[in-house]
């Protein structure tokens, strides 16, 4: 018999709910809400940008030469690091958010993330200090791993609990938006740092200038949340949130979360579908077709950053359209549609990219970044749908960085270990089907949230209209129109 329920079910107390009750939400307030959520995913990808398109670069500036393969396991590593750190953030500014309020603890973090990334452009080279360079490179992740670990969780708990439940698909993928918008701009500017410069330039200044660049967007980002506090609106419902934070706070969320043990490990399971895909095509890939294919089966590193650059632009401009689809369709039919693609596609991706021709690398990450979408567009409203109001923030940034710093964020530095160790280059295709069965698993013991309110919070509607339709069919759902 499964340890598991066959559906997990929120168990909450039945309410008849009055149109009193039902949070009808501020357009104005919520684009707002939305863009000073997605900056801090904007700072955040970017800089993941920058380091993959940068890993070379690098891997020369912060590590002894004379073993290649070496160093650039080393700048993995040092990658990878950050995600260790990361459920530390997360179990210190997921409560915390959960006690004094969601816009604090965002503002914090984004402040850290854009420090850390700034920082690293101000290390001296290792041909300057010796092993002080990577020393205090690694500094400088953890310092953006642990920001990081508190700020994901929370601003997809920040845009979930201000979105009209019959809407939440469509808002929350533009949480993703602004990840994609921020890996975009870090990976083309670091490729056109490396492709305009001497390597000399490149090497002794011009690969400090796409971090330098992460410090005005870091301020840009801050101003942007303390001016959304400042509105009489968001004030409103910030006050009427953190009022109930304040009512719920708990004090035992380790003993909360405990009990909710299986709604934990679901969401873990779709973390790790989500983010090994993820972090495979944005993190490893870039070295993949640059260093690791045999040089036969390569294209010209320009060639190569414009393919991905490419396709992570098609990739931007899906995400809102496959969010506006999970309102209307479900989120468990396209988070299963992405985990089959996984299982059947895994492979034929990876072989696409070998072909090592510039139309062969092209649809291999194609089909990659469009499965991609499947889960960055559906999963900010699917995963925190998992836990309850009061324990949301920390239940979601302790599950959600946990199963990233095990299994996600360590995807480049494990599979470069594994093709490096074994000389098969299927390795890739072989990790993407792991995964694959991995979400399909999770996704199976998943309630459908689409539609539904957040548990433990009254419902939420885009008008008054709409909660007069929700007052009024709320004991028969299947008569309430969908979004």
């Amino acid at each position: 018999m499964s340890v598991l329920p066959s559906v997990l079910k929120p168990k909450e107390r039945p309410r008849h709910w009055s149109l009193d009750d039902i949070v009808v939400t501020d357009p104005p307030v919520i684009r707002q809400a939305i863009g000073a959520a997605a900056i801090g995913n904007i700072t955040e990808w970017y800089d993941f940008g920058v380091y993959a398109y940068l890993e070379t670069t690098i891997s020369h500036v912060f590590f002894p030469k004379g073993n290649p393969t070496l160093a650039t396991l080393a700048t993995f590593g040092t990658f990878a690091v950050a995600f260790l750190i990361r459920p530390f953030g997360g179990m210190f500014f997921g409560p915390l958010a959960d006690r004094v309020g969601r816009t604090k603890v965002l503002a914090v973090t984004m402040i850290m993330m854009a420090l850390g990334t700034f920082s690293i452009g101000c290390i001296p080279s290792f041909h300057t200090i010796g092993y002080w360079a990577p020393a205090l490179l690694l500094l400088a992740r953890l310092l953006q791993g642990f920001s990081t670990g508190g700020e994901y969780g929370n601003a997809m708990t920040f845009i979930a609990e201000y979105a009209p439940d019959r809407r939440r698909g469509f808002l929350g993928s533009w949480l993703e938006f602004g990840t994609f918008t921020g890996y975009l701009g870090g990976a083309t500017i670091a490729t056109i740092v490396q492709h305009t410069l001497s390597d000399h330039a490149l090497y002794s200044w011009g690969w400090r200038i796409p971090f330098f660049v992460a410090l005005p967007i870091g301020v840009i980002g801050v101003y942007l949340r303390s001016r959304l506090a400042d509105t009489p609106a968001y004030a409103a419902l910030e006050k009427e949130s953190e009022a109930k934070e304040k009512e719920n706070k708990t004090g035992d969320e380790a003993k909360v979360l405990a009990r909710l043990w299986p709604f934990v490990l679901v969401c873990t399971g779709l973390v790790i579908v989500w983010n090994v895909t993820n972090y495979l095509l944005t993190s490893y890939m870039p070295t993949y077709i640059s260093d690791t294919l045999p040089k036969s089966g390569r294209v010209s590193d320009l060639t190569s950053s414009i393919l991905q650059i490419v396709v992570m632009a098609v990739a931007l401009l899906s995400i809102p359209l496959v969010g506006l689809l999970s309102d209307r369709i479900g989120r468990k039919p396209i988070i299963v549609t992405g985990s089959v693609s996984l299982v059947v596609l895994g492979l034929p991706m990876v072989l696409l990219v070998r072909l090592g021709s510039v139309v062969g690398i092209f649809f291999g990450l194609l089909i990659m970044g469009l499965t991609l979408i499947l889960f960055s567009a559906s999963m900010p409203s699917t995963l925190p749908s998992l836990f309850p109001t009061k324990v949301r923030g920390a239940g979601l940034s302790v599950a959600f960085n946990v199963s990233i710093s095990l299994f996600a964020g360590t995807t480049s530095v494990v599979v470069g270990s594994l093709v490096s160790a074994t000389g098969d280059l299927d390795w890739p295709g072989y990790y993407l089907i792991i995964a694959g069965i991995v979400g399909l698993v999770a996704v199976s013991f998943l309630q459908e949230p689409n539609g539904r309110r957040m548990w433990g919070s009254a419902p939420a509607a885009a008008s008054e209209e709409e909660a007069k339709q929700y007052v009024e069919h709320q004991d028969d759902p299947d008569a309430v129109p969908a979004a």
